[in-house]
């Protein structure tokens, strides 16, 4: 009995990361196309310094998975997904300010905004991804399940959620230690001697080229 509850757990575990994982992914495509069309030249935007991965489209697709599914009516989800995704946007903007002296957007120019962070075209946008998670993703989603829990993909899996480990570690930290040349704070230890040889400013700023520092 208690196996079957470990099973269960782990089970639910690997769930959680491949939806956070295709999430991400979707997220790292979305950008790279409306970048592309809207400056009119290729574009890769990135939320992580490797690999194709946006992760604020990673947490709402785990934030769609527990909430929209829920819901029968599109209009239902709509609304849910508005409100989910404007919440979701408002908070990883202040963190990342609060944490990293930067924001990757700034909404101050759009109608019915709020302090930058969020405004209500782009959580009209949430909305209609919700509706296509409810419609589309999440009945796509439940009959892909059971592949994710042969023992191949359990394999890939935990390779990947180490990798996912790193890779948002090394992130936050190159992110962290940048904000701290910016305020001319010399390096303390040889992590900080590491960070600054292998993530220079110059580096940084082409990963993450949409965002901008906050004075």
């Amino acid at each position: 009995m208690k196996e079957n509850k470990i099973a269960k757990i782990i089970n639910f575990i690997i769930k959680i990361f491949w939806i956070f994982i295709i999430g991400s992914v979707f997220g790292f495509i979305a950008e790279m196309l409306y970048a592309t069309v809207y400056t009119r030249s290729l574009v890769i935007r990135q939320g992580l310094i490797y690999g194709p991965f946006v992760q604020v489209y990673g947490m709402g697709a785990v934030a769609y998975y527990f909430l929209i599914r829920k819901f029968k009516e599109p209009k239902d989800a709509f609304f849910a997904g508005m409100i989910m995704g404007g919440v979701l946007e408002y908070l990883c903007s202040f963190f990342q300010e609060i944490f990293f002296g930067t924001i990757s957007w700034d909404y101050s120019n759009f109608f019915f905004n709020l302090n930058g962070r969020t405004c209500l075209l782009y959580c009209v946008y949430w909305g209609i991804i919700a509706v296509a998670f409810l419609k589309i993703v999440y009945p796509w989603l439940e009959k892909i399940e059971p592949l994710i829990y042969k023992k191949s993909i359990r394999i890939l899996t935990v390779f990947l959620m180490l990798f996912m480990i790193f890779d948002i570690t090394i992130s936050a930290l190159a992110s962290s230690r940048q904000q701290e040349r910016r305020e001319n704070i010399p390096a303390k230890n040889d992590l900080d001697i590491f960070l600054d040889k292998a993530y220079p400013d110059e580096f940084l700023d082409r990963i993450y080229n949409n965002k901008r520092n906050v004075e």
